[in-house]
């Protein structure tokens, strides 16, 4: 066991978001082609990190946030079809190297025992709603230094898919960012500024290259 953690985010890098995004299309209803162009555009087009909430007023849903207990109750939690096939492939694969794991993400509590029910099996796992802090206020990347013993934050990789509230914040705190490339950010982003220590297209790769992030 190495003293060096990587710390991942959870949608997009563990669990893929398409069955979430297409649960809003339904209560919404409207097809979910639609709903996913529209979120494309609005991250294209974004200045902050919250600004990708405008899709739902380019789709005239100023209100969507009282449709959210519904949406969640049709979604009914993370499922194993969730998961990216190379999720817990990817952590056993990292733990095999000797490097010690962590979850911290923007995620209601109650993500935590569905991960677990799931298989994910890590050391320390937060979700922002118990942390009562969320991405990208540095305040959460100090609590999640804080969750896994106030390491060294060079010791650290966090792996995310958006430079704004991964990749970004992560490196400004001092760990070693790595930018995971898929899902609609991690398509439609750019790395304008280099923040990226390491950038992999799955978590596979991330197993293969992770030694890479220390050289730099």
């Amino acid at each position: 066991m190495t003293d060096r953690w990587v710390v991942l985010d959870v949608g997009e890098t563990l669990i893929d978001e398409t069955r979430i995004f297409a649960t809003w299309a339904e209560v919404l209803g409207m097809p979910q082609f639609t709903l996913m162009a529209v979120l494309g555009g609005s991250i294209a087009q974004e200045e902050k990190p919250e600004d990708w909430r405008r899709f739902f007023e380019l789709l005239q849903q100023p209100e969507w946030r009282d449709r959210q207990p519904e949406v969640e109750e049709r979604f009914g939690g993370f499922r194993d079809e969730d998961l990216y096939a190379d999720a817990l492939r990817g952590l056993e694969g990292l733990t095999a190297k000797g490097y010690r794991l962590a979850i911290t993400a923007n995620q209601p509590a109650r993500r935590y025992d569905e991960l677990r029910a799931l298989g994910v099996d890590v050391e320390v796992m937060a979700m922002s709603e118990a942390m009562e802090v969320s991405k990208p206020d540095p305040a959460f990347f100090v609590r999640t230094l804080e969750l896994i013993g106030s390491p060294d934050p060079a010791s650290v990789a966090y792996v995310g898919d958006r430079v704004d509230n991964d990749v970004r914040p992560s490196h400004a705190a001092g760990m070693r960012a790595v930018w995971i490339r898929r899902g609609p950010w991690g398509y439609l982003h750019e790395d304008t500024d280099g923040a990226a220590d390491l950038v992999v297209w799955s978590l596979d790769e991330l197993v293969e290259r992770i030694d890479e992030v220390w050289l730099g």
